[in-house]
């Protein structure tokens, strides 16, 4: 097993390589100091399993482990608490907090084991996915990148998700961020009695719309949302929402 761990402090590598000195699979350990570093090396090399700080210089690793795509399993190394490590929403293996805790790392890595023996962890993957089915509450935070920084956007606070390739573009009232993940995954997260799917692209806090219109298409809307936007409704979807404003 090929491990990579990137971190831009010389001591969090150190102390990361200390510990995974403990198991016996592991056939090589490297080392990059930012995002762009590790994403050179994994163009070079097969490592199955990554070790990544979130923070780091130029790019930070929720960027590289959206540009790295499926190929290995990361596994989040940062002083985030839990709750936030838990609205990223990414494609990430696992996370351990700073300090990393021995224990917490025999389970991250007897995980990671089943998974590329290719074993029982499908059907515990079954079982997360019908976990993070479970609707998300209201003030659910998500952490978002803004500029070089990150803050924790509640869920009451989106307008509009929209679907933009392996991301969704998280509209807020004066800005928008974004999160990688499919729109359908997310949509069946939200609550609808707060959410209308407005088409295949879009979502749309239902208490932001402030304007509906005829839409381009026989059948369709057209809502405008608090922000200014402006969001079609399928026909389809366009029947629940009459039904909701008793249009």
């Amino acid at each position: 097993m090929n491990v990579l761990i990137v971190d831009d402090e010389p001591l969090a590598r150190q102390e990361i390589r200390r510990l995974l000195g403990r198991y016996s699979q592991l056939d090589s350990i490297s080392e990059a100091a930012d995002g762009a570093e590790a994403l050179a090396l994994l163009q070079e090399q097969e490592f199955q399993v990554v070790f990544v700080d979130i923070r780091m210089p130029e790019m930070d690793g929720i960027e590289l482990v959206a540009s790295a795509g499926n190929r290995s399993l990361f596994v989040f190394c940062t002083a985030y608490s839990q709750h936030a490590l838990e609205a990223f929403d990414l494609n990430a293996f696992d996370y351990l907090l700073k300090p990393v805790n021995p224990n917490r790392l025999d389970q991250v890595m007897a995980k990671v084991d089943l998974a590329l023996s290719g074993k029982s962890y499908h059907g515990q993957q079954e079982q997360e996915k019908a976990s993070t089915a479970d609707i998300l509450p209201e003030n659910h935070g998500f952490l978002l990148k803004f500029g070089h920084d990150y803050r924790i956007v509640r869920l009451q606070d989106v307008l509009r998700f929209e679907a933009l390739g392996n991301h969704v573009v998280v509209h807020l009232e004066k800005e928008k961020s974004y999160i990688q993940s499919s729109l359908s995954r997310l949509e069946a997260k939200l609550d609808d009695s707060h959410f209308l799917k407005a088409s295949r692209s879009d979502v749309v806090r239902i208490d932001a719309i402030c304007k509906v219109e005829e839409g381009m298409n026989p059948g369709s809307l057209m809502v405008q949302l608090s922000n200014g936007q402006s969001v079609d409704v399928s026909r389809r979807q366009a029947q629940y929402l009459k039904k909701q404003f008793s249009i």
